[in-house]
Order: C-alpha cells, then structure tokens, then sequence
C-alpha cells in the first residue's frame, strides 16, 4: 500500500498536475486495505474500458454517478438526464456558441448539449438509437463536423464551475470519458467572488459573455449576507435561488439564451426581491416560456415543485409560453426510475419549437370552446396585471371540471412553495431585527 500510495499515486498526481485540466487536485486515496485495492483494480481491467468508446465509457460513468446519487452519497439532487435533455433541445445550442453551467454538478447539462450538437452535425449513416434510462434516444457521432470545428468543440465551446470540490472531480472525470479532456470546470462560488477582464483573459474566459447558459443551481439554501458580490445582489435577500438567477441574467451575452431549473416559489414569490426579478426578466429580457415540471420529478432527492424558465438577454418580453407536463416518462413514486409510456415532454418541446404558429391558434380561439391543449400563452399586459406572477398555473385557461376538481398534489406543492416563502420572510425579519439590535 506505501508503494501505491507513495509512487503509483504520486506518479499519477504528476502527470494530471502537467495537463491541460488537473483532475488529481486535492485528490487522496481513499482505499487503504490492500485486499479491497486489489479486487477494485482487477474488476476495472475486467471492463476493458481501452476498447470502450467514448460515449459507452460515458454512459457507464453516469450509471455510475446515478448509483451513488440514489445512495446519498454525492450530498446534492442529481438533474435527471431525461429532463435535461428536454431542456437543451428548446435552448438549441450550436456549433460555435459557448455553452456555460455556473453549478455545473457532474456536469450533465454540458454534456447533453454536447450530445445535442453532434446529433445535429451527423449524417443519417452517423446516428444511431439507443437504450438509456429505459428510454430510446438518437445520438449522432458528428461526422459532418470538420476538423476545425471540432477543435472548437473540444476547446472553445464548454465552460462551467462548481464550489464543491467533489463535483469538479466528477464532473471533470464525465467530460473527459466522453472526449472532451480539455474543457475546464473551475471551483468557484460565483456568488461570492467575481472575475475582472485580465482574470477572465488570463483563464481563457469570454470577455463578452456566453451565448447559451444551462443549469440546475441550488436551491432553498442560503448565503451569508456580507459574502454576496454586488454584482448578483437583488435587494437584501440572500436566497441562491435568486441570487443564481440574477447571475445568470448578467452572464449571457446580447441575445443569448438562458435554460435554467427554477423552484416554484421564484415564479410567484411575494417578496421585494422576488417581485424586483422578475420585473427585470420580463422588461430587460425576453422571456420565451415557462416549463412546469411534475411534482416528484427530483425524487428520490426531493419531492420540490419545479419550472425550467427560458429566456433571451435583452429586449422586453411581449408574450410567454406556458408548458404545463403532467408526467416526464416516468413514474412518479418515491424513486422516480420506472419508464412509463405516459410522457408530456416531446409534445411539450415540439409545442414550443413551434410557438410562433401556435400563437395565433391560441390567440384565435374560440372563448366557449374547451381548451385542451397542455400548452397556453399569457401576454405581458396580463403578467404585469398579475404582479409579474410567472406561475403557469395562474395563466391556465381551466374547464369547469377541473376547476372543482384540482389535482390535491399541486395543491400541496404550492402550500409547500408559499410556506418555503414565508419562512424567508421570517429570516430576513430576523436578521434585520437582530441588526438593528445591535
């Protein structure tokens, strides 16, 4: 074991410490009963992965990763793949646009779009299905990608950053299995620190932005109040949820596009903060639609109410698209990994790819005729009408059946978001009491 640890592991520290991403960093070697060393080491030669292309080494690090998520052991919720599939193809990055993940995780959502722009750049002969997450899903090989294109891809396109140091190992591991070994993933609280233009020069950042940002940031925690940077503050709150959000707002370059999962509660939250949010999204961005995602979707994590908000930097919105899913594909119990064939998200993805056209069937419709559809618009006159409320729920045009009979479980996810709500409202009272105490 000294041997090992002494030579084998420091030799290995060596080399990663002289690449172009040192995924050794602060690494140790935590297994330290010989017998157990040499079991793990012969059942990874057993898997060949020398002979194992990229994407299947991929798919068996995420496997991987999902095991140990369901086990507890990563310490935060895991954005199921399925999801953030769904959430790539509406945002739609292409070649040549950078792609950001300020709370990159294990990196899943840079991934995908990495999967999203070769499927899009293969020919016929280059795309293939298969089987994931008991799911047929295209994947595409890129052959029509020149050789300078996928330098841009490899080098230029994915950036991300993560504060738990953990999940730069992670996600690092995941990009490199997949073939992306010189995309960095920084570990940063982009909430508490901030980059000048030399610091971004010098890491080989855009100066001017991203063209589309991704992510899962986390929620319903907190953040020291004199450790926020001015630059993300909204008011006095200290809640990530927000404060990522407005992060987010000021990372994208002119006209790019933002994909982000959001909990409930920002969509309709009565505090000063909340309404000063969304009052920016909707008159300083283009706000394009509003994903409501199924109660239990992050089980077995958390059984939290959310919505994914997408939405352009610059301009002011005019109208915003609402999806309302109702299943994702699976079922919705306490594991959330049983496939089902009930599932709203192509629908839902196609409805919004399509939203120009189904704007003026919406807007022609008939007002005493049932609308059936799980997708509905609301203009900007009536979301400002509505304190800038950007709840799809709000805006749903409902029939008299399901007015009397609402789904209990939405219910009780919107008690949970208001509650979520007023406890902030205690905290910030709290804290400005005890302030002005001392």
């Amino acid at each position: 074991m000294r041997f090992v640890r002494d030579e084998v592991f420091a030799f290995h520290m060596e080399i990663a410490g002289n690449g172009a991403v040192n995924f050794m960093d602060g690494a140790r070697l935590g297994i330290d009963d010989p017998t157990v060393l040499t079991q793990v080491v012969n059942l990874v030669d057993e898997l060949r992965l020398d002979q194992a292309d990229a994407d299947t080494k991929g798919d068996l690090f995420e496997h991987v990763l999902k095991q140990i998520s369901q086990a507890g052991e990563l310490g935060q919720f895991r954005t199921p793949r399925h999801v953030i599939r769904a959430i790539v193809q509406i945002v739609d990055p292409q070649i040549g646009e950078t792609v950001y993940d300020p709370a990159a995780g294990t990196a899943g959502f840079l991934v995908a779009a990495y999967d999203h722009i070769r499927l899009h750049n293969s020919s016929p002969n280059a795309t293939e299905e298969v089987e994931l997450d008991g799911k047929m899903i295209k994947r595409g090989h890129g052959d029509k990608l020149s050789a300078a294109k996928w330098d841009i891809l490899g080098n230029r396109t994915f950036y991300g950053n993560d504060v738990d140091p953990k999940m730069v190992h992670l996600a690092t591991m995941n990009l490199t299995l997949r073939g992306l070994p010189h995309v960095r993933i920084r570990r940063r609280n982009v909430l508490t620190t901030t980059l000048d233009v030399q610091q971004k020069d010098e890491l080989g950042l855009p100066q001017e932005g991203y063209s589309v940002v991704l992510a899962n940031p986390p929620f319903s925690g907190r953040i020291d109040k004199d450790r926020i940077v001015d630059d993300v503050k909204v008011g006095t709150t200290t809640a990530t949820e927000i404060l990522f959000l407005k992060y987010m707002m000021d990372s994208l370059k002119p006209d790019g596009r933002c994909g982000v999962i959001v909990p409930e509660g920002v969509l309709f939250g009565s505090t000063g903060a909340h309404k000063e949010l969304r009052w920016q999204l909707l008159e300083n961005n283009t706000v394009e639609a509003v994903l409501s995602l199924p109660g239990g979707v992050f089980q077995p994590y958390s059984g939290v109410k959310t919505s994914v908000l997408m939405f352009k930097q610059g301009g002011s919105t005019d109208r915003v698209l609402f999806l309302h899913a109702d299943n994702d594909g699976y079922k919705l119990d306490a594991k959330h990994d049983t496939s089902i064939d009930e599932d709203d998200l192509p629908g839902l993805v196609a409805a919004y790819l399509q939203r120009e056209a189904n704007w003026p069937t919406w807007y022609e419709q008939d007002d005493g005729q049932e609308w059936t559809e799980k997708w509905w618009f609301a203009t900007a006159d009536e979301i400002k009408a509505n304190d800038y409320n950007l709840s799809a729920g709000r805006y749903r045009p409902l029939a008299q059946s399901q007015v009397e009979h609402r789904d209990p479980l939405e219910l009780l996810d919107e008690l949970a978001a208001v509650e979520l709500e007023i406890m902030e409202e205690i905290t910030q009272l709290r804290e400005t009491l005890e302030s002005v105490n001392s």
